[in-house]
């Protein structure tokens, strides 16, 4: 069982970053993969970054390639997304999710048994 818990969330200017944050409770931290999701009003769930349970693979989707950075602490059951040049499209509810490693797909939102509440992110113009 893993609990998951975003932070980090605001309202930032368009070209602001933000650096989100996602505590997951629990012993076997390193026993999952990690991904960052986001919905925006109207809008379905979208793949974000992905990263695996040593971190040492990750991958992004094409949208925030070069941009975000997503990363994990496994000594402290953390993983982050690092945003920076933050556009008004990246506005959305950012939600982190678990996935037993080298279960299913990075990309897939199915694969992943955890997720957290979410936070919201809001770029204005």
């Amino acid at each position: 069982q893993v609990q998951l818990v975003e932070s980090g969330g605001g309202l930032v200017q368009a070209g602001g970053s933000l650096r989100l944050s996602c505590a997951a409770s629990g012993r076997t931290f390193t026993t999952y993969d990690m991904g960052w999701f986001r919905q925006a009003p109207g809008k379905e769930r979208q793949f974000v970054a992905a990263i695996n349970w040593s971190g040492g693979s990750t991958d992004y989707a094409s949208s925030v390639k070069g941009r975000f950075t997503i990363s994990r602490d496994n000594a402290k059951n953390t993983v982050y997304l690092q945003m920076n040049s933050l556009k008004p499209e990246d506005t959305a509810v950012y939600y982190c999710a678990a996935k037993l490693y080298e279960r299913g797909s990075y990309y897939d939102s199915n694969s992943y048994g955890y997720g957290g509440q979410g936070t919201q992110v809001t770029v204005s113009s």
